[in-house]
């Protein structure tokens, strides 16, 4: 019988994570998963990773998230699922394991994430919904000021029913087919917004994005991103703003202008003050 290990390969994209990427590995191996591949989106070399199960791509740029996602998953021997992983996450026993088992119970999902835990236990907000252009406005505006308002609390609603919108990127596990059929990664996010226009092709391809609440990783936030902090708060805002625009339909494509305009409100607020809390 295979075990669920060989069934997966795990694509992690490091951008001088240095031992977050480290232990992030180790954990993966103590899983038992045998295939992992490595981009190091860094300099040359600066992926300290030592170990003959683990391969290393080497772009010699920064390819951003969704472009080295894709170009791992090139590298990858080809298995039945995708495991994509931030560099700064470590993984709980058996969460590859439940993840998927989760995937061969429930085959209408096409990807699914588990539950994430910052590094001090609390439950990261990892599930969110497709914000129309009012729900996008006000949480964009609002939450630099008032974390908690209502917009940005139904932004980050629960799943029901393990349904969800979309998950976070920084770990997911996919069926490799399904993520074949949407052409993987759009390429035109840099940083950021990739991982929400990820599942909405999902859906818009017919299968299901779910949480797997009994998966647990844990999520050191932000190892990589600190190393250039304003240029991240830039990438995000601006993929907010092209997810918006390649996305909105009919009337809200009319609404789209507005959305884009108030997400550049925003970006100004946090470059002087930022969030005291993830978006």
């Amino acid at each position: 019988m295979v075990s669920a290990s060989d069934r997966v390969v795990a694509v992690i994209v490091d951008y001088h994570a240095g031992d977050a990427l480290t232990a992030c590995v180790a954990s993966l191996q103590r899983t038992g998963l045998r295939d992992i591949v490595v981009v190091n989106n860094g300099t040359p070399g600066s992926s300290l990773v030592s170990s003959s199960e683990v391969t290393v791509v080497e772009p010699r740029v920064n390819l951003g998230y969704g472009r080295g996602v894709n170009r791992g998953a090139a590298a990858a021997p080809r298995r039945e699922f995708l495991l994509v992983s931030n560099p700064d996450v470590v993984v709980h026993d058996a969460a590859v394991e439940t993840l998927v088992a989760y995937l061969d119970e429930h085959l209408d999902v096409g990807l699914v994430g588990p539950t994430i835990l910052t590094t001090t236990g609390e439950v990261y907000p990892s599930v969110r919904v497709f914000p129309n252009p009012v729900l996008a406005a006000l949480h964009a505006v609002l939450s630099p000021w008032w974390p908690n308002n209502r917009w940005s609390l139904a932004y980050r609603s629960p799943a029901r029913d393990g349904r969800v919108d979309w998950v976070s990127g920084a770990f997911f596990l996919v069926r490799r087919d399904v993520f074949e059929a949407v052409g993987g990664f759009d390429e035109s996010y840099f940083m950021f917004a990739e991982d929400m226009d990820l599942c909405w092709r999902v859906g818009q391809q017919g299968a299901r994005v779910a949480l797997c609440p009994a998966a647990t990783v844990t999520h050191a936030e932000g190892v990589s991103r600190q190393r250039e902090p304003r240029a991240m708060v830039i990438a995000h805002h601006r993929s907010a703003m092209h997810f918006e625009w390649q996305t909105a339909r009919s009337w809200r494509r009319v609404l789209a202008p507005v959305a884009i305009v108030l997400l550049a409100v925003r970006l100004g607020i946090v470059l002087v003050r930022p969030p005291r809390t993830s978006d």
